[in-house]
């Protein structure tokens, strides 16, 4: 018995086998990512930000953020309000660094950090390593 199928359900296979082949390569990355945020509590985005919540109020972040700065002998351009919270700008060697600190609640403040060279290349690994830092100078490690 011969059966027919429709041109649609052909493209369909089509297309699912040719993403199975192309996406295998893929797989390494993802279960690196989920690695790398599961065991340091950091989340980060294919597009160099890195994010993390503490369970600490504003200021403490921003001064644990401050130390671990220091510590990196990464230099603080400068330091103020903006819009929902506070923005961090600094810079080490060729990276353009920037971190934002929101507070959730009056204990719990939300950090973003993005490292970049130039405007195209981000560095995701400095962006995390500035949160752990961090994190380590609050002693929630």
């Amino acid at each position: 018995m011969i059966t027919r199928t429709s041109p649609g359900t052909a493209l369909a296979v089509g297309a699912a086998l040719a993403a199975g082949v192309l996406l295998t390569a893929c797989e390494p990355l993802a279960l690196t990512a989920a690695g790398v945020g599961m065991s340091t509590g950091v989340s980060h985005t294919l597009g160099g930000m890195s994010y993390r919540t503490f369970t600490a109020p504003i200021s403490r972040v921003r001064g644990a953020t401050m130390t671990a700065l220091n510590r990196m002998s990464i230099r603080v351009e400068s330091a103020g309000k903006m819009e929902g919270g506070e923005l961090i700008k600094a810079r080490s060697g060729d990276r353009d660094i920037e971190i934002e600190l929101e507070p959730i609640s009056p204990n719990t403040t939300r950090m973003k950090a993005v490292a970049r060279k130039g405007s195209v290349f981000y560095d995701g690994a400095t962006a995390v390593e500035i949160i752990i830092q961090t994190e380590k100078v609050l002693g929630q490690a």
